[in-house]
């Protein structure tokens, strides 16, 4: 046998060995005291495990503008959950940065002296979703499963698994254990022009929906409470400028709130995150 025959003979049994032991070895245990918020961790052939994530998000609730109602409505059902009452599992959905991804971490940031917890999952860990529940048993804490920016392709199969699970399995655990969600997408899957074509009308004059569309408005169906976030107007945008130059301890001169405007148009839209991040940017052209 050559010598780089042989040489490749043994890589592979190394390869196998390895995945081997990855693969029946012993999972380190979670350190539930390491942090408040968690990241699940996967590799090919190795149980999923959680890591603490050390640094987060200091966003607390009284910094989010223009979004009370939907605060309103997320907080009643995150204040439910710790009291041990039945809670919903939530999904919220809208325009891409008006708050609905900090809205979630900033709850971890008001309640996590009472017990709450954040488990954030990303698509692919959606397959591990059951593993991580069975994780969590009996801990005395309450966690979020949190997916952020949630969305799926009809030849992704990863919607079944959390489609499955929320109607099933989690349910089990709900004194503990919610699954909180945001999305572009109100039904978290791509609708079509093609699919309204196929509905049907009953004798009654009711649209019958096709197997398509109930397929997918069954996901978001799984979510109790949905809590939709719009476009900011030119009004609510200034406000929320406004705000975080307090916060900063800035002045909101004339020049900078015309800045501001300007700052959205070449962007197209009018968002939250666009007003801290215009506001990050008069700060560092005030220190030159």
């Amino acid at each position: 046998m050559k010598t780089n025959d042989a040489l490749c003979l043994i890589l592979k049994q190394l390869e196998r060995i390895a995945d081997s032991l990855d693969q029946h070895g012993v999972v380190p245990p979670t350190d539930w005291s390491a942090a408040n918020s968690f990241r699940l961790q996967h590799r090919a052939h190795a149980k999923p495990r959680l890591i603490p994530v050390l640094t987060t998000t200091q966003t607390e609730l009284n910094h989010l503008k223009n979004i009370s109602v939907q605060m309103n409505k997320v907080v009643q059902n995150t204040e439910q959950f710790l009291k041990g009452s039945p809670a919903n599992h939530v999904l919220l959905t809208g325009a891409r940065g008006t708050g609905k991804s900090s809205l979630v971490r900033a709850l971890l940031n008001r309640y996590h002296q009472q017990g709450l917890r954040l488990i954030e999952l990303s698509k692919p860990c959606l397959i591990y979703l059951q593993d991580v529940v069975e994780l969590l048993q009996g801990r005395s804490e309450k966690y979020i499963l949190f997916c952020d920016d949630l969305s799926f392709n009809d030849n992704e199969s990863e919607y079944k698994c959390l489609k499955s699970v929320l109607e099933g399995s989690v349910s089990g655990f709900s004194s503990h254990v919610l699954v909180y969600a945001t999305s572009n997408r109100r039904h978290l899957l791509p609708q079509f022009m093609s699919e309204n074509l196929s509905h049907q009308i009953r004798d009654s004059g009711e649209i019958d929906p096709s197997e398509a569309s109930e397929e997918k408005i069954s996901l978001s169906d799984r979510f109790g409470i949905w809590v939709s976030f719009h476009p900011f107007s030119q009004q609510d945008y200034l406000a929320v400028v406004q705000s975080w130059f307090d916060y900063y301890g800035l002045t909101l001169s004339e020049q900078a709130k015309k800045m501001s405007l300007r700052w959205v148009i070449e962007r197209g839209h009018r968002s939250g995150r666009l007003a801290l991040q215009f506001t990050k940017f008069w700060m560092s052209q005030t220190s030159i």
